[in-house]
């Protein structure tokens, strides 16, 4: 059993453009509509790391930024987890198509933007945190990976933690492999626990994976492997007692999480 609290949360998905805006969908109080994103703008960054990124760097760190605002904590400090099933496959295939070609020369950028840690990196940069940093891949199961990694750091270590999970839609040719239909990114801030915060208990289960109840909401959990985080944060939005399960490793294992609202009010 691993507890600990959530001090911020992110979210950068189609729709859902902050915690704050997709709770009442979350809840049930309003439909879900799957609306365009606007590009994602990582204004933490320096304007010449800025120009830069690519755009799966730029969702990955919007995502982050929200989940610090919430968090009265200092940045610099946190250790990060960084999770992605495929990294940057558009960036991936644009180095594949141009090495296929007559004209093989690439940008030295794109190399370094193409590996999986280059979120991270640039995270680093823009909060100058040398703490230390994880970034990983799981398939389907990488956020709940990225969570259990993200949660056994903070208790071992007594440390908080941001946690970014993000993934991008792919295109072609990749898409007909790798079907994801949409950008998600979501962020968690998390810290020993605390009675003024919310807490979560992850423990390794073998029940069934729990789904969003609307339909549409629960079309975007399976089509991105980041938006497998959903339910947790459909049982943020509820503040009320919850168990859930998280999709993990295989058909026949999950994460189970105890949600417990704050149990004091917050101080300022």
């Amino acid at each position: 059993m691993t507890v600990c609290s959530i001090l911020g949360i992110g979210l950068y998905a189609p729709g859902l453009e902050s915690f704050a805006q997709a709770a009442p969908i979350l809840r049930g109080d309003r439909a879900y509509t799957h609306t365009p994103l606007p590009p994602p703008q990582p204004l933490c960054l320096p304007r010449n790391e800025r120009r830069r990124t690519t755009a799966t760097v730029r969702l990955a760190l919007t995502a982050a930024r929200q989940a610090l605002d919430t968090a009265a904590c200092n940045p610099a400090a946190l250790a990060t987890v960084f999770a992605s099933s495929s990294g940057d496959m558009p960036l991936v295939d644009a180095i594949c198509s141009t090495l296929a070609s007559t004209d093989r020369a690439l940008s030295p950028t794109h190399f370094h933007n193409s590996v999986h840690n280059a979120p991270a990196g640039y995270w680093s940069i823009a909060m100058d945190a040398h703490a230390p940093s994880a970034s990983l891949g799981a398939y389907d199961a990488s956020f709940a990976a990225g969570l259990l990694e993200a949660a056994t750091l903070c208790v071992a270590e007594n440390r908080g933690v941001l946690l970014v999970a993000y993934e991008q839609a792919m295109a072609q040719p990749f898409d007909t492999v790798r079907p994801i239909g949409a950008d998600c990114a979501v962020a968690l801030v998390l810290a020993a626990p605390r009675e003024d915060a919310p807490t979560i208990d992850l423990e390794l289960t073998t029940d069934t994976p729990t789904p969003c109840t609307d339909h549409a909401l629960e079309a975007l959990r399976t089509d991105n492997p980041a938006a497998r985080a959903l339910p947790l944060l459909a049982a943020l939005a509820g503040d009320t007692p919850t168990r859930l399960v998280l999709p993990y490793l295989d058909a026949d294992s999950g994460i189970a999480v105890t949600y417990t609202p704050a149990q004091v009010p917050c101080t300022p």
